[in-house]
């Protein structure tokens, strides 16, 4: 474990811009669990604040996770990539044994620990991320230059998303291969392969769904959620109108009527539209705002990374900060009706200890990266 951790960080400031917007979004989500789950909270343990406090401590746990990332330099995670595709893989295995993964409405992705419950892909894709910037480092003479250079990593890639299929969770699989994607397109692969790749994958997405009538089912319902509102298309109709009463200016926190048990989810997969209902049409460009800033200071950190040569933490900050932002958009998109439901959280503000500690966990790789490759910067200027 001492050679793992740094007992000291490089003497440098972090980035401001993006440490305070981390920071404004995880307390808006914290705030947003309280106000959203009130209802759910008084039925289920009749405590109205329950998701609230325990939203607090996975947040506290994932403060403590975040620290001790922070202190394990980027050499470190570039050495072990190989154990961390190991272990990325062996969960979303593990989650699929009878007796250790937990089903719930439907889907088996949590690992029974006893008081709580590990959502498996979240540390999985995690982990098969870092597998993915460290092979980009090493390989990518080849990733230019062959097709056999892609097709190494995109095998593993291909086995995770299976194995997320059976669980299932689409979402997952699709961020994931996207966020692959754009690190290996920054890495050289050349980008005729990758849309071929692409290709590929969307028509066996789309003979999966066609081969399934509940995936039909969910897709004509996510077109036409009106034509039965109160059947396939319940959730998001109720999602709508939550979005819709926000108007530009919002009713105001707390005042939601949706979350008083019409929209179900409203504090996990349905957060967003609880709070564009109190917080309206201009709460919500600020909230992607800040996601925008997060992706903004991501590219700038990882672009001043790559050029100091650290390219494992270069890629890995891409990775990382696109991981963050395509979800968000993805789960904004989803609460708008503009893409079918994914399951997927909005980042650092939806309720769930396995997404929040993760993503501090992320976030902390993403200030390491920022501090390693600023000390970098200064010690070329002296």
């Amino acid at each position: 474990m001492k050679r793992l951790l740094s007992a000291r960080l490089p003497s440098v400031a972090p980035d401001i811009w993006l440490l305070g917007t981390l920071v404004l979004i995880a307390t808006l989500g914290l705030v947003m669990v309280g106000s959203s789950s009130v209802a759910v909270a008084d039925k289920l343990a009749g405590d109205s604040l329950y998701f609230f406090y325990r939203q607090a401590v996975y947040g506290v746990v994932g403060l403590v996770a975040g620290f001790i990332v922070l202190h394990v330099p980027m050499q470190a995670w570039q050495r072990h990539t190989f154990t961390m595709l190991g272990l990325g893989l062996a969960l979303l295995v593990i989650v699929l044994v009878p007796g250790i993964g937990h089903s719930v409405n439907g889907a088996q992705r949590w690992i029974d620990l006893g008081p709580v419950a590990l959502q498996a892909s979240e540390p999985a894709r995690l982990c098969l991320i870092l597998y993915i910037a460290g092979y980009a480092t090493r390989r990518q003479t080849e990733l230019a230059a062959s097709w056999a250079g892609l097709l190494r990593p995109i095998v593993f890639l291909v086995v995770a998303c299976f194995l997320m299929l059976l669980e299932p969770d689409f979402g997952a699989s699709a961020v994931l291969l996207a966020v692959a994607g754009i690190i290996l397109f920054l890495a050289g692969a050349r980008l005729f392969n990758l849309v071929v790749l692409a290709g590929l994958g969307g028509a066996s997405v789309a003979a999966l769904v066609m081969s399934s009538p509940y995936r039909m089912q969910r897709l004509i319902s996510f077109s036409d959620p009106w034509a039965h509102p109160f059947a396939s298309g319940f959730q998001l109709t109720q999602s709508l109108i939550a979005i819709g009463r926000g108007h530009v200016f919002g009713v105001g926190l707390g005042n939601s009527v949706q979350k008083l048990s019409y929209l179900p989810e409203t504090h996990t997969d349905f957060l967003f539209a609880i709070y564009a209902e109190e917080f309206g049409l201009i709460g919500s460009l600020v909230l992607i705002a800040l996601f925008s800033i997060v992706v903004w200071r991501g590219f700038v950190i990882a672009g001043r990374a790559i050029e100091q040569g650290q390219l494992f933490g270069g890629f890995l900050a891409y990775g990382l900060s696109a991981w963050v932002v395509l979800q968000g958009f993805v789960n904004m998109a989803v609460n708008m009706g503009l893409l079918p439901t994914k399951g997927l959280t909005l980042p650092l503000m939806s309720y769930g200890g396995s997404s929040l500690v993760m993503m501090c966990a992320l976030c902390a790789l993403l200030i390491r990266v920022n501090l390693e490759s600023t000390a970098a910067q200064r010690e070329v200027a002296r």
